[in-house]
């Protein structure tokens, strides 16, 4: 009963937050254009709706390839990527498309279809998210990476 609250409150909070962050991350506000972190909206389409969901969320960039995460094992974007890998970001004052790859601690891909240097960040995400326990999400620029393969 007191988790189901806490739950509730904390997703009220972050529906309210992202309503007053979202505007200003798709303007530009704290991206990381010319540091390596920063605040990006990534556009998701819901798995069972339909529906395109606008995440802020605290990104790390190299080069071209956008890295974020998450602690928490029931984060719906995190889903929502699985299920459905393209998506759009804001970065720099203008929408991006891409490709994700979700990277989950009890789950094995393989990378070998993201270009190399992709496939290297990627690699060692798995790693840590493995050690950590935690979800990472990366974004590879449409057009140069094909669906990652599932290891059971």
């Amino acid at each position: 009963m007191f988790a189901q609250a806490l739950f509730d409150v904390q997703k009220e909070f972050f529906n309210g937050f992202n309503q007053i962050a979202e505007p200003l991350i798709r303007a530009g506000f704290g991206n990381p254009l010319f540091w390596p972190t920063g605040t990006i909206v990534v556009e998701t389409i819901g798995r069972k709706s339909g529906s395109k969901i606008n995440v802020p969320v605290l990104a790390f960039r190299i080069g071209e390839i956008v890295v974020f995460s998450t602690v928490r094992r029931n984060s719906q974007w995190l889903k929502n990527l699985t299920a459905n890998p393209e998506v759009r970001y804001w970065l720099g004052w203008q929408p991006r498309e891409a490709q994700a790859s979700v990277i989950t601690p009890g789950e094995k891909t393989s990378f070998e279809n993201l270009p190399s240097q992709a496939n290297c960040i990627a690699q060692f995400l798995q790693q840590q998210s493995r050690l950590l326990g935690i979800s990472f999400a990366l974004l590879t620029p449409r057009g140069t990476v094909t669906q990652p393969d599932r290891l059971g």
